[in-house]
């Protein structure tokens, strides 16, 4: 089973890595190191697993797959690298992230007895609009929901009630972050929203860009800081981490991956985005016999989004995760819909938990 991962790269501690998890630790059973593949440790799969999975550790075995992952320094790499991992008799091949659709769709195309699958994009044909193709299997996620839950933390958390948004590059994908998390903000803390400063870099594999924004952001007064910006981010955290050595109290939140190892103090929590699971559940539905094209689009109700685990302590922590968990579960139930696209946002109206 291959996997393409995009310009960011192994190591990202967000979404590429949440792909590779997905299929390197739990579906194959293995922990890249120095260049190979060694054994992973039950211990380690389970404490890799997000809360919500952690009871169903011992369903996570290994399956019979053996991974090979390319990773692409260029977009101009995508086609070659998925048609190499074709060419090596992949009988799955995984196009990480939206920036990898075209190629998907070129390669899918020329080999239409292979298997795909899109993760994070539909396949889109030359004119940009929505097609469906019968070798491959996209998952979208409902990334304004996650959003919307840590922005709703945010606002109950800041001191000096001014946040900020960091992006990648601003295209739709990422402006579901920030709508949605502009929506949760909103409803625990109008003064906040009001104040709210985002920026984009342009790009997700530029920690210096990422880091500079950020460090912009808190000189202007935010003390919570949300990113959706790939490597990008990493810039975020260290100059968040930076800030909170020097004596300010700032927080920043990751994207994709539980990020609060990168650097425990300095991270509030994380938006989860479980590809990692969309990318073992094909594996596993591969092994099975079952794989299938079509779409799949999953958000909190589906668990492909959430909130991971607030390891920092703050005044009135538990107020404010019962309030957070209100609004999760309004959200599940339908009673409360996240906008995603920011023509919805000014409309947007949620009574405060």
């Amino acid at each position: 089973m291959g996997l393409v991962i995009d310009v960011g790269g192994r190591g990202d501690h967000s979404f590429n890595d949440a792909a590779l998890r997905g299929l390197e630790l739990w579906a194959a059973g293995k922990r890249y190191e120095g260049g190979k593949y060694v054994d992973a440790t039950p211990d380690e799969v389970r404490q890799s697993l997000p809360p919500h999975l952690s009871a169903d550790a011992a369903s996570f075995k290994a399956l019979a797959i053996q991974p090979i992952v390319l990773q692409s320094k260029a977009q101009e790499d995508y086609v070659p690298n998925l048609q190499l991992l074709v060419d090596q008799g992949a009988r799955l091949t995984v196009g990480n992230g939206y920036m990898l659709a075209n190629a998907v769709r070129t390669s899918a195309q020329e080999n239409p007895k292979a298997q795909f699958l899109l993760i994070d994009s539909q396949v889109l044909d030359a004119q940009g609009k929505a097609m469906k193709l019968p070798n491959v299997r996209t998952v979208l996620f409902k990334e304004q929901e996650g959003s919307f839950l840590v922005g709703a933390l945010a606002g109950l958390v800041t001191k000096t009630n001014k946040v900020g948004f960091v992006g990648g590059i601003e295209v739709p994908l990422i402006q579901r972050f920030e709508v949605g998390y502009r929506a949760g903000v909103k409803t625990t803390n109008a003064q906040a929203s009001q104040a709210l400063m985002s920026v984009y870099t342009g790009s997700f594999n530029n920690m210096a860009a990422g880091k500079q924004v950020a460090q912009d952001l808190i000189s202007k007064g935010a003390d919570v800081l949300f990113h959706a910006a790939g490597a990008d981010g990493i810039g975020v955290i260290q100059a968040v981490k930076e800030a909170r050595a020097a004596g300010k109290s700032v927080y920043a939140i990751g994207v994709d991956s539980d990020q609060s190892h990168v650097a425990p103090d300095a991270i509030l929590t994380s938006m989860m985005k479980y590809s990692d699971l969309a990318v073992y559940q094909a594996a596993k539905d591969l092994v099975d016999g079952t794989f299938s094209a079509g779409e799949q689009v999953l958000g909190l109700k589906e668990n492909g989004v959430g909130m991971a685990e607030v390891r920092v302590d703050f005044p009135g922590k538990a107020e404010a995760l019962q309030k957070v968990e209100a609004l999760r579960q309004r959200i599940i139930s339908g009673t409360l819909q996240v906008p995603a696209v920011p023509a919805d946002l000014a409309s947007f109206q949620a009574a405060a938990p």
